[in-house]
């Protein structure tokens, strides 16, 4: 019995140690269709987004590094289309605690400077545009499940966070708390190295 839990004691403290000093790389892929009929016409949105991570991992439980999301959607009625293209930058810190040798709880904070632009097309060959440059600020908790050598996928359900956009030309300042705990769900995958 003492041989057991000292061998199980010797890969806990192995795994633990095997992050420290590692490259973490990792990020999310989405993509959403969502059309909706009415009275009037059908709407569809679709919406793609692209958000990588790469990371230092300077102790057991912290890494700290850098993010960017790319995202673009597109919302069309029978009269009028929309188009935002959005970009994030910034950095993140992670503190990790694993659970075991496959599954580890995560929260990350990032926070960084943002930009949107819109082009909206209406009836009879009406067009707008609109930029907006912004700062956001979010802590995103998740799980991460160790399939093979460092290589995971990461779970969440959403976070808290604040954002903010101020538009060119007179345009709005838009700030926006959220806190979407069980309204989405992401599915990432990362490598430490």
């Amino acid at each position: 019995m003492k041989k057991i839990l000292l061998i199980l004691a010797l890969a806990m403290f192995s795994f633990a140690n095997a992050q420290k000093g590692t490259i973490l790389v990792g990020g999310n892929i989405g993509f959403t269709s969502e059309k909706s009929e009415f009275q009037f016409g059908e709407t569809t949105k679709n919406s793609f987004s692209f958000s990588p991570k790469v990371g230092y991992q300077f102790n057991d439980n912290w890494t700290v590094g850098g993010e960017f999301t790319v995202a673009s959607a597109k919302n069309e009625t029978a009269t009028t289309e929309i188009k935002n293209n959005n970009f994030k930058i910034g950095a993140f810190v992670r503190y990790s605690v694993p659970l075991s040798q496959t599954f580890s709880i995560f929260a990350d904070m990032g926070a960084g400077f943002q930009n949107e632009k819109s082009k909206v097309y209406g009836p009879a060959n009406a067009y707008s545009k609109s930029k907006a440059d912004g700062m956001y600020v979010g802590v995103t908790p998740a799980l991460f499940i160790n399939m093979k050598k460092g290589f995971g996928l990461n779970f969440s359900i959403g976070g808290l966070g604040y954002e903010t956009l101020s538009y060119d030309n007179n345009g709005p300042d838009v700030s926006k708390f959220y806190f979407n705990f069980g309204q989405t769900f992401n599915i990432g995958v990362s490598k430490n190295f």
